[in-house]
This record gives structure tokens, C-alpha cells and sequence, in this order.
């Protein structure tokens, strides 16, 4: 196929110039307009590669097309045409975006090496923007550890998800990597170049929140001397991570809905709506279903949060992914604190890959951390000598099971030894919370959910703690 001609609008009012250039230059297609305002139509309308465009010209002069030009919405370099003494036209024309000048008279050789100049420095800079593209989807994927077929799963439900608007619900433990999950979709979607805002509901006091995520008047309150824009508003245009959205006040989440729906708030103290446009993503380690079920999470927000879940596996279920993490977090580390990167030995690894991992992939991060920078590796047996239980996942298998605490019968049991004090400790625990809930069901004529109520723990807690005890209503 013949490569189409490279398309140059002229903007002069002295027609010899079009007439010359296109004589003396075949390679290129030119196109011509005899004032600015016939230019800037032309623009739009003739869809130029580069433009032409001499200082002088009666009506409006070529630095007035320039600057009318600059409001043209990714319009082509602009090269001037200069007479001889015109110096000041020339700086002010650069000041104003232009990408070279030429004077006048000139030679049509001179012209062309301007304008393959001009090309060439245009593919370069495209070249730079596909590749700094391409680098930062690629740094986007090197926080996501993990080729199991769990993550393998969710990174391909973030490369499917990431380009749309839809919100996002992102569940899991505590020290799964949501954060870097959100971070991903937003880095793969087409708001990557615009603000990334992480807002912890949890970190901040309750009657902060609301002032931090939608900002405040002048006035609104004592100490609001003058306005505030809230988080939702510096994340105009881009993403707005709302960490720990399980424990967003009640009171909050009506507003909140309100940004879903409407993509508007009014901020605190104020009567006029701010309009934003902001992607919403959310994360969770709280089972949201069993907050809905307690009246403290509103069903509605639910639905238009959860309109894409990602669940994010505890580690403990993708053991295989160990290595790849501690093979990361070892360069990471020992290239942050300038150490010699060593492999940990088998044995080592065999420890780990038999742990349960309760703090999940922060818990391991921390480890190796450890590891580097004093450079011993019996770190490791002197935390698996501590006794951790496997923790109860706040989900089960399906996502839906919420579980508040470790068994205290596994707790006990993690030490042989029988004079230990955290051996005692934990067996007495488990002995009290077992004879509790055994009374406990006897007064509710084991009604598993009543009973459940009263202990002030979740259902599936309950079916746990009297499956560890070995509980059932004939004894």
C-alpha cells in the first residue's frame, strides 16, 4: 500500500509560497489558506500533519493564529515564516508554542530539512510516549506477585475490569495486597495520568471523615477559616481508593451513595453541589453481608459498590506463589539496604511453605525485611516457635463466612510443652470458652443463630468454635 503524502497546511498570504514548495517539494502535500481565519477553519477540516505559517499578514497576524491555534485540541507543530528583522516576533511566536522558525526569502531545501526535522523529533516523541506507556504497565504487574491459579484469576479479572468505569469491590484479608490490586486498575485504565487518592476510612476519626473526603466551607465549623477541597475533589478525573469501606460510618454512606449515583456532593457547611468525576474503588477485610444482616452497612451502597468483586486469596491458600514472593522481597531489600542477595536455604523455605501465614503477604514481607538486614535466617524458627494458629479466614471458600477469632484449642496446641505458660494460658481459655458456649446453647435449646447473638459473635464463628470443641447438643 503507498504510503500516504505528509500534509502541510500554509498559512501565508502570498500565494508564490504554497506555489514553490509544492514545486520544489513532492513528497509533501501542501494545502493553503491566505489569512488566519481560513487557516484556523482549515485546520479542522484539511487535517494537517505540520503547519506553515508567516508572521505578517494583514487582518490577523500570524502570532494572533498561534494563540488561537494553542486552543486547538492536539493541533500539529506550527513553523514560522519570518522576514528578515523581526526578532521580537520570532521570541514571542516560540513563547507561544512554535516549534521553529524559517525566514523569508528562503531556499526549498532549507524548508525541507525543517520539516523532516520537525517529523522525525514528532515520531521520536511518540516512540518515548508508547514506551513510557509500556513501561508503566509493566510496573504496574511488578507488585503483583504470584502465578498460582488463584492470582492468575485475579489479575485476569483486573486486566478486564481496569479500562472500564465500573466500580470495584476489592475483598480479603488484611495484608493481601488490595492496595496494590487498586493501584493496578487504576494504572491499566485510561485515567492512569490523572491523581491516584488513597483514603483509609479506618485511620481517620469519624468526625473527620466526612469533612476529609467531601471538604468544607469557610465558617462550617471552628477552625474552618477558609475552604477545604475534600479528597473526592483531588481526585477529579481520577481514582478514588477508599480503603477499609467496611468501616465508613452509617452516616456517611447516604453521601457517599449520593457520588455513585449522581457524581456530586455538597461539601460540609455549604449548599452548592461539586460535581466530580472520579472512579470508585473500594476494599474490605469485613464480611459486608454480615454487616448489612447487623444494620451497619446499608444494602443500597452495597450493590452499587459491588458492581465488580475481586477476592483476594489468603496466602495460606496459594502457597505455591512463596517462593516467587521471597524471591522478590530478598532483591527488593537487599537492594534497598545495599546487601549481597542470597538465596534462603531448603530448610528455610520448607518452613515457610509449611506456614499458615496470619498477617498473609505483609507478614512475609516483614520476615524477609528481617531477614536482610541482620542477615540470619534462624528468624524464622524463632517465629514458627511462637506458636501461631492458623487464622480463621474472614471468608470461607465462597467468600461469604465472617469468623472474629483464632481457636483457642489450636492456640494450645501449638506447644508441646506442658509447663509452658502460654500452653496453661491457652488451654484454660479454651476450656472456659467451651464450657460458656456449651451453656449457652443449652439455654437456646442449641439454636445455632441465637446462640450466636448472645455470645456476640458471627454464626459461622459459632459453627467453627463448636466443631474445634467437638460439641453436639447429646451431650
Amino acid at each position: 500500500m503507498k504510503k500516504d503524502k505528509t500534509k502541510v497546511l500554509i498559512i501565508d498570504d502570498d500565494p508564490k509560497v504554497s506555489w514553490i514548495l509544492g514545486e520544489g517539494l513532492a513528497e509533501f502535500e501542501f494545502v493553503s489558506a491566505r489569512d488566519g481565519i481560513e487557516g484556523i477553519q482549515m485546520v479542522s477540516t484539511e487535517k494537517p500533519d505540520l503547519i506553515l505559517l508567516d508572521i505578517k499578514m494583514p487582518g490577523m497576524t500570524g502570532l494572533e493564529v498561534l494563540e488561537k491555534l494553542n486552543r486547538v485540541q492536539n493541533r500539529p507543530e506550527v513553523i514560522m515564516l519570518s522576514g528578515q528583522g523581526e526578532t521580537k516576533n520570532i521570541v514571542e511566536s516560540m513563547r507561544l508554542g512554535a516549534a521553529e522558525f524559517i525566514n523569508k526569502p528562503f531556499d526549498v531545501k532549507e524548508v525541507e530539512i525543517h520539516l523532516n526535522n520537525i517529523l522525525e523529533k514528532g515520531r521520536l516523541r511518540q516512540e518515548l510516549k508508547t514506551l513510557k506507556s509500556e513501561l508503566k504497565s509493566r510496573n504496574q504487574y511488578e507488585q503483583f506477585i504470584g502465578d498460582s491459579t488463584k492470582m492468575m484469576q485475579v489479575k485476569s479479572i483486573i486486566e478486564q475490569v481496569a479500562p472500564s468505569e465500573l466500580t470495584v469491590l476489592i475483598r480479603g484479608e488484611s495484608g493481601t495486597g488490595k492496595e496494590i490490586v487498586a493501584r493496578m486498575l487504576h494504572g491499566l485504565s485510561t485515567r492512569s495520568e490523572e491523581p491516584f487518592t488513597k483514603v483509609n476510612c479506618a485511620a481517620i476519626p469519624r468526625d473527620l471523615l466526612e469533612a476529609e473526603l467531601f471538604g468544607y466551607e469557610k465558617g462550617a465549623f471552628t477552625g474552618a477559616h477558609k475552604q477545604k477541597p475534600g479528597r473526592f475533589e483531588v481526585a477529579n478525573k481520577g481514582s478514588i481508593f477508599l480503603d477499609e469501606i467496611g468501616d465508613m460510618p452509617l452516616e456517611l454512606q447516604s453521601k457517599l451513595l449520593q457520588v455513585l449515583e449522581q457524581q456530586e456532593f455538597v461539601r460540609v457547611g455549604g449548599i452548592h453541589n461539586v460535581h466530580v468525576d472520579v472512579r470508585i474503588i473500594c476494599a474490605t477485610n469485613k464480611n459486608l453481608e454480615e454487616a448489612i444482616r447487623r444494620q451497619q452497612f446499608r444494602d443500597d451502597l452495597f450493590y452499587r459498590l459491588n458492581e465488580i468483586s475481586i477476592f483476594l486469596p489468603p496466602l495460606r491458600q496459594r502457597q505455591e506463589d512463596i517462593p516467587l514472593l521471597v524471591s522478590h522481597f530478598i532483591q527488593r531489600y537487599c537492594s534497598l539496604y545495599q546487601k549481597e542477595t542470597q538465596a534462603l536455604s531448603q530448610e528455610t523455605m520448607s518452613r515457610l511453605l509449611q506456614f499458615t501465614w496470619p498477617g498473609n503477604v505483609r507478614q512475609l514481607e516483614n520476615l524477609i525485611k528481617q531477614i536482610v538486614v541482620r542477615g540470619d535466617e534462624t528468624i524464622v524458627f524463632d517465629m514458627l516457635s511462637n506458636g501461631y494458629a492458623e487464622p480463621e479466614s474472614p471468608y470461607n471458600i465462597a467468600n461469604e463466612a465472617f469468623v472474629e477469632t483464632h481457636s483457642p484449642v489450636a492456640i494450645a496446641a501449638a506447644s508441646d510443652n506442658a509447663f509452658s505458660l502460654k500452653h496453661r494460658v491457652g488451654t484454660a481459655i479454651a476450656n472456659e470458652e467451651k464450657k460458656l458456649i456449651a451453656e449457652v446453647l443449652t439455654k437456646t435449646n442449641w439454636n445455632r443463630r441465637k446462640a450466636a447473638d448472645l455470645l456476640e459473635i458471627s454464626y459461622r464463628s459459632l459453627l467453627y468454635k463448636i466443631k474445634d470443641y467437638n460439641l453436639n447438643s447429646s451431650k
